[in-house]
């Protein structure tokens, strides 16, 4: 008597949760920055998945000056990257929020004591 074989998609499905590929963009987002600014906070993220489908939300820190533009744009590039592959979760949207420009001149005077 041969048993009809159960094909894998037909097995279970695997779930990642949302806070997990949160995890991946971040660590993506690091990546792609190389460096946190001195006196900044690391890059932290926020994931919405629906049906295999994530909206991404970055939040970072850059130091001043930068060409804010390229660096933003390498972040979304690495974090849909990252995301894809690790999770297997198609990425439609990477929004990235710059919340603070850390300039050296601006820590020097903190330093010191005053801002400028």
């Amino acid at each position: 008597m041969v048993k009809d074989r159960v094909g894998p998609a037909a097995r279970g499905a695997t779930t990642i949760a949302d806070r997990v590929v949160a995890k991946i963009a971040a660590q993506a987002a690091r990546e792609a920055l190389e460096a946190v600014p001195e006196g900044g906070s690391a890059p932290h993220a926020s994931v919405v998945v629906h049906r295999d489908v994530a909206r991404v939300s970055v939040s970072l820190e850059l130091d001043y000056p930068s060409d804010i533009g390229r660096r933003c744009g390498a972040v979304r590039g690495r974090v849909r990257r990252r995301v894809e592959e690790l999770a297997g979760i198609e990425v439609h949207e990477v929004a990235v929020h710059v919340e603070r420009l850390h300039s050296a001149r601006t820590a020097h005077h903190r330093e010191r004591g005053r801002l400028a």
